[in-house]
């Protein structure tokens, strides 16, 4: 008898977990692009990005909120500590002390309502993941309260992005925690983007009535929305293809059924994929009428070009100069990207000075 994983594979008409990319979706990096690949769409444009440091020293930084202030809260994912860095200096602010770190868990991703009244925290607990929101007043986190848990935890693929979308509703991005099950289970919070309201509860008008409102996915990693308020998110993918996605509401984006592009009814490809080699992606913004997309192994900030739905050929920036990429964000001006190096995360190479908080313009 089949097992439930290749009988899910052959309904949805896929071969193999890992697919060639189809000819909706933008191959980048290198290799060269496959002639299945689409040549044409928008192009980068606007000058190359400049980098300047904006602070040192800090501790496998993961969540990055930047307050209209021009200063900036970090959470630091193994010291379990949101630190707040104004003109190159650090000051821890709090300790959120039921994050339990441990290989890619611990304290991750930070985000803040439009007023900045409200800092919301994702974390590593002992049993699961879960979301605190926490007051701010300028000077003072209060204490963190938990608005939703039971999203599943492992060693690896915890997800942990966070954003407040237009409507004022938090989007969350998780990880399948290892079982690539959860993603396709919707009674599961894993494998999946959740849409939830500032106090936790699921948002009225998501598909399935509860906190899903896409699945299909293995580790969201990054999330962010255009000018026209359509989402975007990125995630790792397993030994092949990285991927960015075009979300929608109640979408299938195919794991563990397929990596990458599949021909599965129902399925919805992604927009570019990237060897695993060349991204590893984790944070992304909207900058500039682009995305701007921060790679982990790949060691590079990526330029997408977009023109509504369609993307053009990534471009990589600063490859290998300042190692591991993990969080990139807009400043509350437009004026700049802030952009986080990870690579006292463990699986970096660490230099004098790491890990870096940078300034990017052009």
């Amino acid at each position: 008898m089949l097992g439930a994983a290749t009988l899910l594979m052959v309904l949805a008409g896929c071969s193999t977990p890992s697919s060639e990319p189809s000819v909706d979706t933008q191959t980048a990096g290198s290799p060269a692009p496959s002639a299945s690949a689409t040549s044409a769409g928008p192009s980068a444009g606007g000058g190359s990005p400049r980098a300047e440091n904006v602070a040192t020293g800090l501790d496998a930084p993961w969540g990055l909120i930047a307050l209209a202030d021009g200063t900036f809260l970090i959470s630091q994912r193994d010291s379990k500590e949101i630190v707040r860095v104004n003109g190159g200096s650090t000051t821890p602010l709090r300790t959120i002390d039921e994050a339990e770190p441990g290989g890619e868990g611990g304290l991750l991703g930070l985000t803040a309502t439009a007023d900045e009244k409200t800092v919301f925290a994702y974390y590593t607990a002992a049993e699961d993941n879960r979301i605190v929101s926490m007051s701010w007043d300028g000077s003072t986190l209060g204490d963190p309260q938990v608005i939703l848990d039971g999203i599943p935890k492992a060693g690896i693929h915890n997800g942990g992005r966070m954003i407040i979308g237009p409507d004022g509703l938090l989007y969350v991005g998780t990880g399948d925690a290892g079982d690539e099950q959860n993603a396709q289970d919707k009674a599961s919070l894993g494998g999946k983007i959740l849409r939830i309201t500032p106090e936790g509860e699921p948002a009225p008008d998501n598909p399935f009535g509860d906190e899903v409102y896409s699945f299909g996915h293995r580790n969201v990693q990054g999330l962010a929305f255009d000018d026209d308020d359509r989402l975007w998110a990125c995630e790792f993918g397993s030994q092949t293809w990285d991927e960015l996605n075009l979300v929608t509401k109640g979408g299938n984006y195919g794991w563990p059924l397929v990596e990458g592009s599949g021909a599965g009814d129902g399925l919805t490809n992604p927009k570019v994929v990237w060897r695993t080699s060349e991204a590893s992606p984790s944070g992304l913004a909207y900058w500039q009428g682009e995305l701007w997309m921060a790679g982990l192994r790949g060691e590079r900030l990526w330029e997408i070009p977009v023109d509504g739905t369609d993307t053009g050929e990534p471009v990589g920036h600063f490859e290998g100069d300042y190692g591991r990429l993990r969080t990139v964000v807009v400043s509350p001006d437009g004026q700049n990207l802030l952009l986080t190096a990870s690579d006292t995360d463990g699986r970096g190479d660490p230099q004098e000075g790491d890990d870096q908080l940078l300034r990017i313009s052009r």
